[in-house]
């Protein structure tokens, strides 16, 4: 796993949270329908041989190469972590971390004191490219 230095900064004497490099990006990617075949938590036996898509190897791997910050964020239960992680290792993707217990059903929407950018996946993993699009916001 590559570390990336975190800019840690103060504000009036305090110290706030780390923040990345305006150049790296935090990932969160999803696996199940994502990364690989679309496999529901009450079939785990499916979940050791799951189909991975090339395209999202490939790109996930390069935005690693570059620096950027890879975490897989699923569905799965903790008792799934094993087989997920194993999954991921045998497939060749390289990411720092694995989070499960995202809640299910999407619709979903990130509340943060950071700027998030979400992006849907269509069934196809290229480069990104930027968008306009509305966003919802807290009233002033």
């Amino acid at each position: 796993m590559k570390a990336t230095k975190l800019i840690h900064v103060e504000e009036n004497g305090k110290k706030l949270s780390p923040k990345l490099p305006k150049h790296v990006k935090n990932f969160l990617i999803d696996i199940d329908g994502t990364v690989g075949e679309d496999i529901p938590n009450e079939e785990p036996e499916r979940m050791e041989n799951a189909e991975v898509y090339p395209d999202a190897l490939t790109i996930v791997n390069h935005w690693y190469d570059e620096g950027h910050i890879i975490t897989f964020f699923t569905s799965r239960t903790e008792a799934h972590r094993e087989v997920t992680d194993r999954w991921l290792q045998k497939c060749g993707f390289k990411y720092h971390g694995l989070l499960v217990g995202k809640p299910r059903g999407g619709n979903y929407h990130w509340i943060d004191n950071h700027i998030v950018r979400a992006t849907k996946y269509n069934g196809k993993f290229t480069e990104l490219k930027d968008q306009k699009a509305t966003v919802q916001v807290f009233e002033e």
